[in-house]
């Protein structure tokens, strides 16, 4: 192969992986605010037997995700009635998710273990 032959190829490499860094920044750069945005959740945490947040504030229509991140299982249970949501019983890394369509104050507990409560405002 000829000299000139290489540097042909060489370059045309140096172009190419140019391109798929440039596209690569683009897809980090662009894509991080969807990204973020669509990470975002509204969550609640249980872990040593308490709702972190205790209290959350959502927009109407918007979803809470709860997660036992504790060893005992636990409920989200709705303080109202009749109830307005009610989890069932969740295992460690257990999840649950409701979404709040009206706006209100909306209190609940684990009924494992009542003393657990917290709030979820809806605006």
């Amino acid at each position: 192969m000829k000299s000139d032959d290489l540097d042909t190829q060489g370059a045309q490499r140096r172009a190419l992986l140019g391109r798929v860094a440039v596209a690569a920044a683009g897809m980090i750069v662009f894509g991080a605010p969807w990204r973020a945005g669509a990470a975002q959740t509204n969550a609640v945490h249980i872990d040593n037997f308490t709702f972190s947040p205790a209290t959350l504030t959502v927009k109407a229509g918007e979803t809470v995700t709860w997660t036992n991140r504790d060893d005992e299982p636990h409920t989200v249970t709705s303080a109202a009635t009749p109830r307005v949501f009610a989890s069932g019983a969740l295992d460690t890394d257990g999840t649950y998710a409701f979404t709040f369509d009206k706006p209100g104050t909306y209190p609940y507990f684990c009924a494992i273990h009542p003393h657990m409560t917290g709030v979820i405002v809806v605006k």
